[in-house]
């Protein structure tokens, strides 16, 4: 049944639960969600107060006012919702790079302006409900109680689709197909485990791979000091154009660091390569090279501004030359 709290006494914050990464369930008795690309937050909603809790315990709730008609849909009920901020573009996705946008409005804009870009909370999961915690619970219960919440489909707080008992893969496909993050597989007889990174949810994100063309680096710090700590990256646009599209900084072993940067010095040159200019938070000590090595890194989505979201290095393509590196077709 749950351990009851009186209605009056401040509801214990409740740490999210994690997924473990790894590949889709084979066997029987999952349901799998989308991932969803934002911000993770525990919603506590007390009567007509609410908090809406990060990861490291900063509350979201006035950086995303939208979110506070919580207590209003919930009717001023008791309860504790687990879910994701979003930022949705045109199309109603969730889209990580107007989410970053909005991070960059003033509080004085935001109010002028809170729904560009739109915010939503997708609720997945119900912790706690009118004095009793449901942590206990399996999640099919859990989502069950959810459901019967009635949380509008069409508004700024929502419950998306859960899919028991589906081939992963299926939904995996048609995460590919929208641009969504990926997936996350739940044991449909779970326990809700704070703070925990549980192997009964899985999550499996999509990933892509992209060529590169080096066009510098900079030098790393701590253990990397004096040695490349990141590598400025570039592609040709559709008019012939190197333009920057990031920097990655991880995937590397050490040997790959020690042949990168033995090919690199010999590449060195005072001047950019490339023919845009690069953020100066990028080119602030930059080491430029002849834009000669082409790599591969695998990386989660491109940004609305033309950026490789999470790269991770793969390794070079000695098979590639510089100008067969091009923008995939709508970046």
């Amino acid at each position: 049944m749950g351990n009851a709290v009186p209605a009056d006494r401040p509801l214990d914050l409740i740490r999210p639960m994690l997924a473990t990464a790894g590949n889709p369930p084979g066997d029987h008795g999952w349901a799998v969600e989308f991932k969803w690309d934002g911000y993770r937050g525990i919603a506590h909603c007390q009567g007509a107060d609410v908090r809406l809790i990060s990861r490291n315990d900063l509350d979201f709730l006035p950086r995303f006012p939208e979110l506070a008609i919580l207590p209003d849909l919930l009717r001023n009920r008791t309860a504790v919702l687990d879910g994701e901020i979003v930022a949705l573009d045109g199309h109603g996705r969730p889209n990580f790079g107007l989410l970053q946008q909005r991070n960059k409005l003033t509080p004085r804009v935001r109010e002028l302006r809170p729904a560009r870009p739109r915010i939503a909370y997708f609720v997945f999961d119900l912790l706690h409900l009118d004095g009793r915690s449901l942590v206990s619970k399996p999640y099919d219960a859990r989502r069950a109680m959810l459901v019967e919440l009635g949380l509008p489909g069409e508004h700024a707080v929502q419950v998306p689709p859960s899919f028991p008992d589906t081939e992963p893969e299926d939904v995996l496909r048609v995460a590919g197909q929208y641009g969504f993050e990926g997936i996350v597989s739940k044991r449909l007889k779970s326990r809700y485990e704070p703070g925990r990174r549980s192997p009964s949810w899985v999550k499996t994100p999509l990933r892509y791979t992209q060529e590169v063309v080096i066009g510098g680096w900079r030098i790393g710090q701590g253990n990397r000091a004096g040695r490349i700590g990141s590598l400025l990256l570039g592609a040709l646009d559709a008019s012939g154009r190197l333009v920057y599209v990031g920097h990655v900084g991880t995937g590397f072993s050490q040997d790959m660091l020690a042949d990168l940067q033995r090919q690199l010095e010999r590449r060195a040159r005072p001047t950019s390569p490339f023919d845009v200019e690069v953020p100066r938070e990028h080119a602030r000590d930059a080491l430029w090279v002849e834009p000669g090595l082409v790599g591969e890194v695998e990386f989660r989505q491109w940004t609305s501004d033309g950026r490789l979201r999470h790269p991770a290095w793969r390794g070079l393509r000695p098979d590639r030359n510089p100008d067969s590196v091009v923008l995939p077709p709508g970046t």
